[in-house]
């Protein structure tokens, strides 16, 4: 018996529940499951699994090693469907999710680009800022522009994006030049409920990450909602600088402590782990990494 094959059962012995669950979904006897999985465990001399009579748990060792051949597996699935996939035209309903302020831009020039340039292609394309869930909502493909935390989900970066903070001229006559981070706690700030620092905000001082505590009475829910508050004389804004550029250059709003910007955000184009990477998806990530190597997304990379 192979490792592969040993590996694949104890995979499936770990998202199934347990052995009896695997055996039904594999269609073996429970004894086999069992005896490929202590198989496993005496090759790497290391046990994967707490067994009781009730219940099946990881122990700290089997959680790495499940994280890991989770991955093994599905890169060797990819490899095989690869096969057939690169030699076949794309083609069907290619299902994507995208961030509203983004789709509506640069990114929407690309995608569209991908489906004049592919007539077998048809596109079902949804701008939301929310993140769906590409399983259960059936997308084939989701843009999205964060740190990724999801571990389910593979990823591929397409760019990076500058992240400024700005406000408009008439704040910083009655607030002042922000001369380092910290000096924002006390500054009237707008919240963007849709990133996941919120209303604590990423710097890099002498060369460390901080984090700045912030607050305002302006909270929204996207890059563009944040900059029309900055517009308004709502308060400072942490923003990506594409969508601010104008502004910026015609002195609608003016850039603040560029010496402490934070890291760069990636846009990565993602898909599930337990999915065939089919020809229309395959395609679709190609056409737009090769789009944003040439074009850069608005603004210029980081």
């Amino acid at each position: 018996m192979d490792t592969l094959t040993r590996m694949k059962t104890f995979v499936e012995v770990v998202e199934a529940g347990g052995f009896s669950a695997a055996a039904r979904k594999m269609g073996r006897s429970k004894a086999l499951i069992s005896k490929y999985v202590r198989e496993l465990e005496d090759e790497l001399g290391a046990r994967l699994l707490n067994r009781t009579t009730r219940t099946l748990s990881l122990t700290e060792v089997g959680q790495g090693y499940a994280r890991d051949a989770v991955e093994i597996l599905q890169r060797i699935e990819d490899l095989q469907s690869s096969v057939g996939d690169a030699h076949a035209a794309p083609r069907g309903r290619l299902k994507v999710s995208a961030p509203r302020t983004f789709g509506d831009g640069e990114l929407g020039r690309a995608i569209m680009e991908f489906v004049v340039s592919e007539p077998e292609i048809s596109l079902e394309l949804h701008l939301e800022d929310r993140f769906v869930d590409l399983v259960d909502e059936g997308f084939d493909v989701a843009i999205r522009i964060s740190t990724l935390t999801d571990s389910s989900l593979i990823a591929r970066r397409l760019a990076s994006f500058r992240i400024v903070i700005c406000a408009s001229p008439e704040v910083i006559a009655q607030q002042g030049v922000p001369e380092r981070p910290e000096e924002l706690t006390g500054k009237p700030c707008i919240i963007d409920s849709n990133v996941a620092y919120r209303t604590n905000w990423p710097f890099v001082v002498d060369g460390e990450k901080v984090s700045v505590p912030v607050k305002g009475r302006v909270e929204v829910d996207s890059p563009n909602a944040a900059r029309l508050a900055a517009l308004a004389g709502l308060g400072f804004a942490v923003v990506p600088y594409l969508v601010v550029r104008d502004e910026v250059e015609s002195g609608a709003l003016v850039v603040v402590l560029s010496d402490f910007e934070p890291a760069s955000v990636a846009i990565h184009a993602v898909y599930p782990h337990r999915r065939h990477l089919s020809g229309k998806v395959r395609s679709f990530i190609d056409f737009l990494v090769k789009w944003f190597d040439k074009h850069g997304p608005e603004g210029g990379t980081c």
